[in-house]
């Protein structure tokens, strides 16, 4: 989950350039290879320490992250002079999000009371499709409280069409009428 905001504007300038560059996938893979490398708690612990080099700090990154390209790497060198160097999963993230709207592809998340079957995840998939006009990609959830029904999340949009949704709104429905 992206928290700061400066993470977006990082992510939407890298985007930016390599949309123009016609590089998007070589900052995927650059973005998503620094991400990882501080996936640790004590990876994120060294790169947030005030006190420890910047030299340090880009060396492991260098070391850890594989063959970045150059423009990514200038941003892992802004992002260290600046001490942002925590926000790249979070740019990651966000790259992966605007790459994934221009190649129209939705990311959909699902909560169901009982575990979804290969089928009705695929006729759930297919619909959401011809709904949002976009290839879908499910991930679902289990949640027995909702009762029954699915409740959908495609980006910030939601769609409640669980048992227990449509049961609280019957009561109001009755609580209302009774007065």
């Amino acid at each position: 989950m992206i928290t700061d905001p400066a993470a977006k504007r990082y992510a939407q300038a890298a985007f930016d350039i390599a949309l123009e560059r016609g590089e998007l996938g070589g900052w995927e893979r650059d973005l998503a290879s620094l991400a990882a490398t501080l996936a640790s708690r004590e990876a994120m612990a060294f790169v947030g320490n005030r006190k420890a080099p910047r030299e340090a700090k880009e060396e492991f990154l260098r070391r850890a992250g594989g063959d970045t390209g150059p423009l990514a790497w200038n941003l892992v060198r802004l992002l260290n002079q600046k001490n942002r160097l925590g926000l790249l999963p979070q740019i990651a993230e966000r790259f992966q999000q605007l790459l994934d709207e221009q190649r129209g592809i939705a990311h959909v998340q699902v909560l169901t009371a009982v575990e979804m079957s290969g089928e009705e995840r695929d006729a759930l998939a297919t619909r959401l499709a011809g709904l949002t006009g976009k290839q879908v990609q499910i991930e679902t959830f289990v949640d027995p409280e909702i009762l029954g029904g699915l409740v959908v999340r495609i980006g910030d949009r939601l769609i409640d069409g669980s048992s227990k949704s449509k049961l609280l709104t019957l009561k109001r429905r009755l609580a209302g009428a009774t007065r």
